[in-house]
């Protein structure tokens, strides 16, 4: 796999990225492109290169880049909002087309993760897009963090969030905390990423409260209607983190007769490794549905 380093602005920050190239590719040639988004306080060099090292393998260009905050790009450190997150990501599939080892006609989106929600926004409000993936994902925030809470810790949840809001109005002051405050893991999750992702550099910073607010807020479902593209939504069928029925759900909301619903014989995390033979059949099922879309 070839590699080449670029940056693109986003809302006017600056954004670190990695266009990801076949080890064959020569000089004039144009791919299709995937555009890989991290998960929750994901960064380019954990799932999206992951999936890179596979797509290329396949004849697809890979586009993967670190969200505003994160690492040494621009933007407040620490703050993840996923709206803001949508806005980089739609600004990557811009940039990601006008890159000239790219057919612009053939972008194609994949959210990992968090991202899963946040792609199905940006799929549905960026027209280049000509299909989407979410793999492993939440889809209604406010319907995933009830149904991995008990009710008594939900409605506490809920309370802490409105109370650091009026905080936060009144003294204009951020207030950070462990990045897992308002995102709770399942033991199994938490020990793949103890053990593989803390280990990457710049993973696991502290994170402002307002992400509270902006999950509770989240809703990808909101955006079904417009999704007029294929669309591929994958779920480890024992995922503890983001249960089964939020992919389910935000399946039946979509529309048209090339939607894809994709059991992974997986939990959440487990299987994302180079040469896991879940995840190369993951990949493997990815290829088939774009090239099918395409």
């Amino acid at each position: 796999m070839k590699e080449k380093n670029l940056t693109f602005y986003s809302n006017g920050y600056r954004l670190a990225s990695i266009l990801y190239l076949p080890e064959d590719y020569k000089e004039g040639e144009k791919y299709p492109c995937v555009v890989v988004n991290s998960g929750y306080m994901g960064l380019n060099s954990i799932y999206p290169a992951l999936y890179a090292r596979a797509l290329t393998k396949k004849g697809y260009a890979v586009f993967g880049f670190d969200y505003r905050g994160f690492l040494e790009n621009e933007g407040p450190s620490g703050v993840c909002k996923l709206e803001e997150q949508v806005e980089d990501i739609r600004n990557a599939v811009v940039f990601a087309s006008l890159q000239k080892e790219v057919n612009s006609e053939e972008i194609l989106l994949v959210g990992w993760g968090m991202a899963a929600a946040l792609v199905m926004k940006a799929a549905a409000l960026e027209p280049m897009v000509k299909a989407v993936a979410g793999l492993n994902g939440f889809y209604n925030g406010e319907r995933w963090l009830a149904s991995v809470n008990t009710y008594a810790d939900f409605v506490k949840l809920k309370e802490e969030v409105k109370q650091e809001r009026i905080r936060f109005i009144q003294s204009g002051e951020r207030k950070f905390d462990n990045p897992f405050h308002f995102y709770p893991l399942d033991p199994e999750t938490k020990d793949v990423v103890v053990e593989n992702l803390y280990v990457v550099k710049g993973y696991g910073q502290e994170i402002s409260l307002e992400i509270g607010q902006s999950i509770l807020e989240f809703n990808a479902e909101d955006y079904s209607d417009a999704l007029n593209i294929p669309v591929f939504v994958g779920y480890g069928k024992d995922n503890l983190l983001h249960p089964a029925q939020e992919s389910v759900a935000f399946f039946s909301t979509l529309h048209g007769d090339h939607n894809q619903l994709y059991k992974i014989d997986g939990k959440h995390n487990d299987f994302m490794f180079d040469d896991h033979p879940i995840f190369l059949q993951l990949v493997a099922s990815l290829d088939t549905f774009f090239k099918h879309a395409l």
